[in-house]
């Protein structure tokens, strides 16, 4: 008895052949440059002893950060008002509770592009009466090109260590079967996590003379690529 032979292309073997011996290896490129975007995180409170009181307030305080941060014109790429809220605080009064007071508070993110600008607006910002500055926080643009100089350098990588095995047999590289970046194969791999950005709080402040500006010195941002490369060379004489 005979086995049928397929009629359609047979799969490619996983390993490769004699014929076409495959290599399989791994290229990576760690790159360190200046960050382009910093973020600032602002926190407007105020509170009062009714709501609309502390509703007012708040609308007050909130006008004038947003005033003084666009006074900034092109130093500051985006700027978002993230949350806000008005919480009754509650006291006992005899057998119940009363609404003692009112807290409000408004969120707002600044992003800025311009570094020479960033620590007089931070001080500026912590000088004023119950504003609370946390950051700042550096990064890349999600276009930045230094993504694309990570994943050209890590696929040069890839060659040229395929290049070292194939010489190590005394042949060369026939072809690129595959290349993929890590985790594109397997949904579950992840990347190394991302350093973590170095941030610090500036609580409310009120100072008779305006404070200098803080001198902030921009944190290096790291990039990663990594990436699976398989080809084909030459049958090396063994």
């Amino acid at each position: 008895m005979t086995t049928p032979e397929a009629d359609g292309p047979q799969p490619p073997v996983p390993y490769g052949t004699p014929d076409a011996p495959r290599i399989a290896v791994r290229g990576e490129a760690h790159l360190e440059v200046d960050p382009e975007i910093a973020r600032l995180g602002i926190t407007v409170t105020a509170r009062g002893r009714d709501r609309r009181s502390a509703l007012d307030d708040l609308t007050r305080r909130n006008t004038a950060t947003l005033d003084l941060v666009k006074s900034y014109g092109d130093a500051v790429e985006r700027l978002e008002t993230g949350a806000f809220s008005i919480t009754p605080e509650l006291t006992r009064h005899g057998r119940g509770e009363r609404i003692r007071t009112y807290h409000g508070a408004v969120r707002i993110t600044a992003e800025l592009t311009d570094f020479t600008a960033l620590g007089e607006l931070t001080t500026r910002l912590a000088d004023l009466d119950l504003t609370q500055v946390d950051g700042p926080w550096w990064a890349l643009r999600p276009d930045s090109p230094a993504h694309r100089d990570a994943r050209a350098q890590a696929v040069r990588e890839a060659v040229q260590r395929a290049r070292e095995y194939a010489e190590a047999l005394g042949t060369t590289l026939a072809a690129l079967v595959e290349l993929a970046d890590i985790g594109a194969e397997n949904p579950m791999a992840h990347p190394p996590a991302a350093g973590r950005m170095r941030s610090a709080a500036y609580s409310m402040a009120a100072e008779t003379e305006t404070a200098a500006p803080l001198d902030l010195e921009p944190e290096r941002q790291h990039v990663y690529a990594a990436v699976n490369a398989r080809f084909t060379m030459h049958p090396p004489r063994l």
